[in-house]
């Protein structure tokens, strides 16, 4: 059991150390062939930070284990919001600005309650799979258009972005930065699923819990270092849009995935437990950060300490519904 547990704590470390050098490598590429800072963040370093719960996901679905896929999305998501942005806010309370943002978030409430109602059947088909991809590439699509259309203009987040894209790299260190970081976010996830399954199996958890807690913590740790790393460096944008972009890859690629590798039947509690919850956290997020009457949106130390009560309370629910 030792090994599975230490396949465990290296993969996730792997999963962010590869997360990062994909990143630097991918946005460094862009940045040398000119593409503009808004356009880098909204795709490459929101795929970046994602590719963790892709892989996973991806591998997971192969090996036959869609629920671990299907908890590590929706976990992820919860982990996002209530842990991730939580912290975050606690650290340093984050002013939301950037029009990017504001039209983000409903886009983000819609893909959530278009998962639960793909869901709501108790299962997670081919079909499903394939809208959900489907609306990956438009939503990619369309931040390529906004990335395009926003060159110059005065969207705060892009400025953000380009303080933050490494200029000191040459195009081949670049490229080997990258091809590292795929190399490794694609061996580490391997790694993490299998210790995932094993230790699931030893005792006798199921694979939705695991890809719940252990799986989705793990996967949103390029998230949680992002987002406070940027609200230190007062880019409190790309802290809240961080998280913004990866629970919409979730929804889209991570969700969708199983049901084109592997479609399966869904456990019921995802529908009365773990759905609900994440759609009550994205509104929240929404008013919370979306601003009204003109007002940029906030979240101060309060709601932070509302939203990481909320992860606990969640986390702890989880335990003794195992227990029992």
């Amino acid at each position: 059991m030792w090994m599975q547990l230490f396949a465990i704590v290296a993969g996730f470390a792997l999963l962010v150390w590869g997360a990062d050098r994909f990143v630097v490598g991918a946005a460094s590429t862009a940045r040398i062939l000119g593409v503009s800072p808004l356009l880098i963040g909204l795709t490459i370093v929101g795929f970046g930070t994602s590719a963790p719960e892709i892989l996973v996901s991806a591998v997971a679905s192969f090996q036959g284990n869609s629920n671990l896929a299907v908890g590590n999305a929706i976990g992820s998501n919860i982990t996002n919001i209530a842990l991730i942005l939580g912290i975050t806010a606690l650290v340093v309370p984050l002013s939301v600005h950037s029009g990017t943002v504001r039209r983000e978030l409903p886009i983000l409430i819609v893909l959530t309650v278009l998962a639960w109602l793909l869901l709501s059947d108790g299962r997670l088909d081919f079909g499903d799979g394939l809208l959900l991809m489907g609306g990956l590439a438009i939503m990619v699509g369309w931040m390529i258009w906004m990335g395009m259309n926003s060159r110059g203009g005065p969207d705060p987040m892009a400025a953000e972005y380009a303080a933050e894209i490494p200029t000191d790299l040459t195009l081949a260190r670049s490229l080997v930065w990258l091809l590292i970081g795929i190399t490794v976010l694609l061996g580490s996830s391997q790694l993490l699923v299998w210790g995932a399954v094993e230790v699931a199996e030893y005792f006798g958890v199921s694979e939705l819990i695991i890809g719940l807690t252990i799986v989705a913590l793990g996967t949103s740790l390029p998230e949680l270092a992002a987002s406070v790393v940027s609200a230190l460096k007062n880019e409190h944008d790309i802290a809240v849009g961080n998280v913004l972009g990866s629970n919409m890859f979730n929804l889209l690629a991570v969700l969708g995935l199983p049901g084109v590798i592997h479609p399966a039947a869904v456990d019921p509690e995802v529908l009365t437990r773990d759905i609900p919850l994440m759609i009550g956290l994205t509104v929240a997020l929404l008013l919370m950060a979306y601003g009204f009457r003109g007002r940029g949106g906030r979240i101060n130390r309060f709601e932070g300490s509302a939203l990481l009560l909320t992860y606990i309370g969640y986390q702890s629910l989880l335990y003794f519904t195992t227990i029992n």
